[in-house]
């Protein structure tokens, strides 16, 4: 789990004096002190990230204003031909964010050779990242919590934390296990069936979970009715899978039959308009993604 002290966004806490980042740095930890996105993407922050955020910017910003739409370029892993979208889903996560949220940006897929100077020199080349006018942020789930706090038409956070940190345990450790099922070759030896295993339980989780008590909507959290980040954050790596599971690991789990709830999750998630509109990079690429690049 990330420590107190990541508040995330303290980036703009310290480049900003205004009230309402302030409150932002206080309300992306939970009373626990733990931000429960963070903690659940495949992915921990870094302890760099806080120092690199304190130290490091396009410009420091002397006035307190609140960010406002527009301006925003975000900057993503290129396709195999180096100029299309890439099959990354952290940088598909902030896009379905930015379009649940209605914001335009530019989208910039950028290899390691056009990726812009102060890109490479300031936030070490990490993408995704996104660039709003004068401050930019890398880091998915620091940009997803970002644009969900400062534009907050439509919200993508439920007040109870409690709910959030409990479907936010039940992604815990679920996309390393799908990687490391992905990535091994050969199919069908005893490692691979280990690594199946594990992945299998992280889906046995997600199940159970769809199918708790008191659920009346398709969603992860609480009751399922209300559309969060997490469901953003998960949906692309479900694609992933979904994707993989077919054309690379020859079928080896029957997720309709097995899991039926969470089939149905899937199908209603890649139902969205904001998942439909950014998914454009297709199987195709995340075939290539996921046998040469990962």
């Amino acid at each position: 789990m990330v420590p107190m002290n990541f508040l995330l966004l303290g980036l703009v806490l310290l480049r900003t004096q205004s009230s309402q980042v302030r409150a932002f740095a206080t309300t992306t930890t939970t009373t626990s002190g733990h931000s429960p996105l963070i903690a659940t993407s495949g992915k921990m922050a870094s302890s760099s990230a806080l120092h690199m955020a304190r130290t490091r910017g396009l410009e420091r910003r002397e006035e307190g204003a609140t960010p406002l739409p527009g301006g925003m370029t975000l900057y993503v892993k290129p396709a195999q031909d180096g100029t299309s979208v890439g099959d990354c889903p952290f940088a598909h996560f902030v896009r379905m964010v930015l379009a649940e949220k209605g914001l335009e940006y530019d989208l910039l897929p950028s290899t390691q050779e056009n990726k812009p100077q102060w890109l490479v020199d300031d936030y070490e080349g990490k993408m995704p990242a996104l660039r709003h006018r004068k401050e930019c942020y890398v880091d998915s789930e620091v940009i997803a919590q970002y644009l969900d706090f400062f534009f907050q038409e439509p919200s993508l956070a439920v007040s109870n934390a409690a709910e959030t940190e409990q479907a936010s345990a039940v992604l815990d450790g679920f996309f390393p296990a799908m990687a490391k099922f992905t990535k091994h070759r050969p199919n069908g030896d005893e490692e691979d069936k280990e690594k199946q295993a594990a992945l299998e339980e992280k889906l046995q989780g997600l199940e159970d979970h769809l199918g708790g008590d008191g659920r009346t909507g398709p969603y992860l959290v609480g009751n399922g009715e209300q559309f969060t980040l997490l469901d953003c954050s998960l949906a692309p790596k479900l694609y992933a899978m979904d994707v993989c599971l077919g054309q690379i690991k020859d079928n080896a789990i029957d997720l309709a039959g097995k899991y039926p709830k969470l089939r149905k999750y899937m199908d209603d998630v890649f139902d969205r308009p904001s998942f439909k509109s950014t998914v454009e990079y297709g199987p195709e690429t995340v075939v290539w993604g996921w046998t040469s690049y990962h």
